[in-house]
């Protein structure tokens, strides 16, 4: 159950970072960084480790957006 909902917390920052790869919406990837961060610790409970995995992803897509931008944009 854990890990179900790891996933869906990574689905739903994932929504929310697809659209601030778009120049000028980066700061969306502030909004979804707490969500990326319940996600992996959900996930680290989990005895199935693939939703925090998954988080992971979308964390690094996002942190790498955010530093292109320089944290804003």
């Amino acid at each position: 159950m854990r890990n179900l909902i790891s996933w869906l917390l990574g689905l739903l920052s994932l929504i929310i970072v697809i659209p601030a790869t778009i120049p000028l919406l980066g700061w969306g990837n502030w909004f979804a960084l707490p969500i990326i961060a319940l996600g992996i610790i959900v996930g680290q409970l989990s005895p199935n480790k693939s939703g925090r995995n998954f988080n992971l992803i979308v964390l690094l897509v996002a942190v790498i957006r955010l530093s292109i931008g320089g944290g804003i944009f």
